[in-house]
């Protein structure tokens, strides 16, 4: 296509994933700015260190059913500017950072003053042996969206660079596939759904890089009983949710349909390659196979409480003995509960992969 021919379909509009790829992932796009997400939008990591503590716990569990072996991998997936595995590392115990490897996975480049321990990489190490953690990354990985048409029809939803949106042709093909499995659209003008298959593919592509350990995306999520009947796409821009435009002013997100992420097919090295995703996990496949067990969905809140995060309060006796410490642990209760809020982070989904060893989180 020619330079003339890009600038019209952009003009025109195009479907929400290619739109979203450029405005988020291209030379300029939202995620390659200096200020990183962090400037925009606040994620557990950013709401407390208690959320890098739980996972550095997480992290001891797996390094023990994995038998403390030699090298531990601690993958940090959309790392941002690499807040969590830089609070991770920290939160280990000695004997257990002195065998860690942190590896933060970015497209944007290094940021200055990163702990040296931490690896800076485009896209996951081929072989992890350790935790492979995604936090709020699949609700990045761009998506299209269809849209019911008045005569009862999906269509794909087209938008230009200035957010005006006008349907396309009928959803075909995998993506058909997928809504009719995933989320149905019944024959009412005006209902919507984010077709989550190149979620569902990076996923399975990013859990086949784990030999031996866990696999865990943290996400804003909803399940087959309670989707959406108009979708969830929005834009956030400087702490406050916006109106999506594709034009790299603002982050572009959607909601995960997870459990259509657990079940994707996760046998090693056997994920088809996929285009347009916004760090290239997906693998050529091979004649090599493996079957993995179950995955597990959870809320933040119970996996949160699994892993020995409270939110009580300290007893008001303290106050009166050690008032510091009284304060601090106040503090910690307080950013302890807004990690397990219902109807806020508490609320967010869990998707454990183990590969090789037994579920961590009873």
């Amino acid at each position: 296509m020619t330079d003339e021919a890009t600038a019209e379909s952009v003009r025109e509009g195009r479907g929400w994933r290619e739109a979203t790829q450029e405005a988020l992932y291209g030379p300029e796009g939202f995620y390659r700015r200096p200020e990183g997400p962090a400037g925009h939008f606040r994620t557990s990591v950013h709401a407390s260190a208690l959320f890098a503590g739980a996972v550095a716990r997480l992290l001891c569990r797996v390094d023990e059913a994995l038998g403390r072996p030699p090298t531990l991998d601690f993958v940090d997936m959309g790392a941002g500017r690499g807040e969590l595995v830089t609070g991770v590392l920290a939160a280990l115990p000695a004997d257990v950072a002195a065998r860690a490897r942190g590896y933060a996975v970015e497209i944007a480049g290094r940021p200055a003053g990163l702990d040296d321990r931490i690896t800076w990489l485009s896209e996951p190490p081929d072989a992890i042996t350790g935790l492979l953690f995604a936090n709020e990354w699949l609700d990045n990985v761009p998506v299209d969206v269809a849209e019911v048409d008045p005569a009862g029809v999906p269509r794909l939803v087209l938008v230009a660079a200035d957010g005006t949106e006008r349907l396309g042709e009928p959803v075909s093909g995998a993506d058909a596939d997928w809504l009719a499995r995933w989320w149905p659209l019944p024959g009412e003008e005006g209902l919507r759904a984010e077709i989550g298959l190149p979620r569902d593919l990076a996923w399975a592509a990013a859990v086949d890089r784990v030999v031996r350990g866990l696999a865990v995306a943290v996400d804003y999520a909803h399940t087959a009983d309670a989707r959406p009947p108009f979708g969830t796409l929005t834009g956030f821009r400087e702490g406050r949710e916006t109106t999506p435009v594709p034009d790299g002013s603002c982050d572009i997100t959607a909601h995960v349909a997870l459990d259509a992420c657990a079940a994707a097919r996760t046998s090693l090295r056997t994920t088809a390659r996929t285009a347009h995703t916004p760090l290239d996990t997906a693998r050529t496949p091979a004649d090599t196979a493996r079957t993995l067990p179950a995955a597990r969905l959870l809320t933040q809140r119970a996996a949160l409480r699994a892993l020995d995060l409270t939110s009580a309060r300290p007893p008001l006796a303290l106050a009166s003995t050690d008032p510091s410490a009284y304060v601090r642990a106040l503090a910690s209760a307080g950013e302890a509960a807004e990690l397990t809020a219902p109807g806020g982070l508490g609320d967010f989904g869990w998707l454990l992969q183990p590969v090789g060893i037994p579920d961590p989180l009873p």
